[in-house]
């Protein structure tokens, strides 16, 4: 059973992935594969400094990036092991064996 901690947790999640800005955002990080300057992420996604500040502080709240000041430069990585939550998560949510259930055959069924 998804307790209501859990689903308010994902939730979140969800709500912070609903924008395609934080989803490229988040795949030019985990593509980089080390830590990147806001400054080249402006660049990469042909976006304004400020809106992707704020799509980073957002992704920051619910610890998908962790953002590190340096003098005036911000530094931003992505949280892999944040990450490795969803298919836990997933699999709870739809109640697959990684939760502890078996799968119920067709995933084609309704």
């Amino acid at each position: 059973m998804v307790t209501s901690e859990e689903a308010a947790e994902w939730a979140s999640w969800f709500r912070a992935l609903a924008d395609p800005t934080r989803i490229r955002l988040l795949h030019v990080l985990a593509t980089a594969g080390e830590p990147m300057r806001v400054g080249d992420l402006v660049e990469r996604v042909d976006v304004g400094q400020s809106t992707v500040s704020h799509h980073l502080h957002r992704l920051a709240e619910v610890g998908f990036v962790r953002l590190r000041r340096e003098g005036t430069t911000t530094w931003c990585e992505i949280n892999r092991g944040c990450f490795s939550a969803f298919p836990r998560a997933a699999a709870s949510i739809m109640g697959g064996p990684e939760a502890g259930r078996e799968p119920d055959g067709d995933p084609d069924a309704g």
